[in-house]
């Protein structure tokens, strides 16, 4: 009889030989377990791969919207351009804190205290029609509240409703420089929106700008506007059928908006992410697939100690 020590190192010494001889199931059965054990560490690291390619994705195709205020005292004196008709111009003037002088002799001519231009163009949308406008410099100085009232008179009309038609651009100084008005004009009215005031109103226009930055580098300006209409008591004693406009132009605030679409998404950091992910994946691979084999090592000499030890007793 073999002592249980020779035996033991006889069976260690032939584990390698006997391993596919004596249990070929128990080496597939190991083998199965390492594949099951790297898939159970691979497919979260996959999962975290997809989630990380489709969030840049989303990043790069909706980008983050970034606002930031620029606080300024003067203003560039914008451009009011209106589109009178058969009203006429009655005065203008600036005024400042808020505060404008009761009105005399409403109805009548007064001062023209603006800068104003007449400008003929041709209608940029039919090219045929034209069009007569009236440009004035708008307020600059936000600090001291300054305004621009205007008054207009309409000697009867046909229409049931009566309105005047005016836009703002940026600048009624470009305007002046410009050596093709009508052209400039063209373009400011394929570009802002016009707006519209009525008769027997006084309406106050609060202005503030909003500039956006585009993606090849270039800047639009767009105004905003509140108004508030308050109806004006006509005191004069005739019955008349006339009609006067009054308008008020101001800044709301010193701030201007500066609106910029800022794409979040980092393609050197997504690289470096995937990088991170992928060695991460290939050691905790290697080392579940050697800990799996270690373990089978293990188990298997154990269990071959056991059988000598039966097979002696």
């Amino acid at each position: 009889m073999l002592r249980p020590e020779v035996s033991a190192s006889y069976q260690e010494l032939s584990e390698d030989v006997e391993r596919a001889s004596e249990n070929p199931t128990e080496e597939r059965g190991g083998e199965m377990e390492v594949h099951e054990d790297t898939n159970s560490v691979i497919l979260p690291a996959v999962f975290l791969v997809y989630q990380t390619i489709s969030d840049f994705r989303e990043k790069l195709n909706h980008p983050v919207m970034s606002v930031s205020y620029k606080e300024v005292s003067l203003y560039d004196a914008p451009g009011i351009a209106f589109y009178p008709g058969k009203a006429q111009l009655l005065s203008c003037k600036h005024h400042y804190y808020d505060h404008i002088p009761p009105l005399i002799n409403p109805g009548q001519p007064g001062d023209i205290e603006c800068t104003t231009q007449r400008i003929n163009y041709t209608d940029p949308f039919t090219n045929q029609t034209m069009k007569y406008a009236l440009v004035v410099q708008g307020p600059r100085d936000v600090k001291k509240k300054e305004l621009v009232f205007l008054q207009f008179h309409l000697n009867g009309t046909d229409q049931d409703f009566s309105a005047i038609d005016y836009l703002l651009f940026s600048s009624f100084q470009e305007f002046i420089n410009s050596p093709e008005k009508a052209e400039f004009m063209k373009d400011c009215e394929s570009s802002y929106s016009s707006w519209k005031f009525s008769g027997g109103f006084r309406t106050w226009v609060k202005m503030s700008l909003v500039k956006t930055k585009e993606e090849d580098g270039s800047e639009t300006v767009e105004f905003k506007q509140e108004t508030s209409v308050v109806n004006y008591i006509d005191q004069r004693t005739k019955a008349r059928s006339d009609q006067l406009f009054f308008v008020v132009f101001e800044w709301k605030d010193p701030f201007i908006q500066t609106v910029q679409d800022i794409i979040t998404a980092n393609p050197w950091n997504m690289i470096a992410l995937l990088c991170g992910i992928f060695l991460a994946l290939f050691k905790a691979a290697d080392f579940a697939k050697l800990s799996v084999k270690w373990m089978i090592k293990i188990r298997k000499r154990h269990l071959k100690r056991s059988q000598a030890m039966n097979h002696i007793n």
